[in-house]
């Protein structure tokens, strides 16, 4: 696989816990940083999906109004009352 150095600044403190971290898993900085940038650039992604789902499912005219979902939400709580009551 092809690679590209990527430089940045951390501020001291990040930096240190880096060390920290990259220590107790004894695993070098390097790796660490290339795994969180994975881990955030694929929640960033996955984010982006759905939130492009979600303005196609709008612009479909698949919405629900403030109301009713306020009415669905006021619901959950009433059955957990009833439930606890019960119990």
């Amino acid at each position: 696989m092809a690679t590209r150095v990527v430089t940045t600044h951390l501020p001291a403190d990040l930096a240190r816990k880096l060390d920290v971290l990259a220590g107790r898993l004894d695993r070098p900085r390097g790796w660490l940083v290339k795994e969180a940038v994975e881990a955030y650039v694929g929640l960033a992604e996955e984010r982006d999906r759905e939130t492009r789902a979600a303005l196609d499912e709008v612009a479909a005219g698949r919405v629900l109004e403030h109301a009713e979902v306020a009415a669905w939400a006021d619901s959950l709580t009433t059955a957990r009352r009833r439930r606890k009551r019960a119990g």
